[in-house]
Parts: C-alpha cells; sequence; structure tokens
C-alpha cells in the first residue's frame, strides 16, 4: 500500500513538472514594436526588427510628422523636440521612457553631521 501511494505521489509531481515546463515553452517575448527614438543625437528607426538611423522626414500613421533634427509635428500644428531616449510609435504615440539603473533616483539619505 506504501509502495502505491509513492508512486501515485511521484507520478503527480511528474505531471505538474511536465505541465510547469510546457508553460514555460509557450511564453515567447514578443517583438520589439516599430518606433522612432533619439538616441545620442540621432534618430532611429526601428522597423520589423531593424535599426537604422533617420535620414529623411518621415509621416505617421495619424498625420504626424518627424524631422531628421528629432522635431515632431503634431497634425494640429503643434510641435514638439525628442530628446535623448525619447521615443514614438508609428501611430504617433510617444511611448514611455525605460529607465536604467544608473538613471533612476537616488534613495539616500541626507546625514546630518
Amino acid at each position: 500500500m506504501m509502495t502505491a501511494l509513492g508512486m501515485l505521489t511521484c507520478s503527480t509531481v511528474v505531471a505538474q513538472d511536465t505541465t510547469m515546463h510546457k508553460k514555460m515553452k509557450t511564453h515567447k517575448m514578443s517583438p520589439p514594436k516599430d518606433h522612432i527614438m533619439m538616441k545620442d543625437g540621432k534618430l532611429w528607426v526601428m522597423k520589423n526588427g531593424t535599426h537604422t538611423e533617420m535620414k529623411e522626414p518621415m509621416t505617421l500613421e495619424n498625420g504626424t510628422m518627424v524631422m531628421t533634427d528629432g522635431t515632431v509635428k503634431m497634425k494640429d500644428g503643434s510641435s514638439m523636440m525628442l530628446k535623448n531616449g525619447n521615443s514614438i510609435n508609428m501611430m504617433g504615440q510617444m511611448m514611455p521612457m525605460k529607465m536604467k539603473k544608473s538613471m533612476k533616483p537616488s534613495m539616500k539619505k541626507d546625514t546630518i553631521k
């Protein structure tokens, strides 16, 4: 009886491990989205997974124009300048900037001397 209980427990553990392995294998990272990004003073276009330097102005899906110097002219006439690390998707929406570890604000407390 003890052997049967042990075999049942082992088969349950193996079944759970196999199921978890299948879930882990099917999880895929989503491909990077197409966008335009300012990096080191240059505009880079990410399209179909490849980066190329932007050489001429582009009109995005919503009518927004992006100039090679980083100027973004919205369809309503307003404009803004992309700064280093800023990016805009092909639908004309600004994308949030991902902060690197070195860019995060310091949490150190001031010490009184």
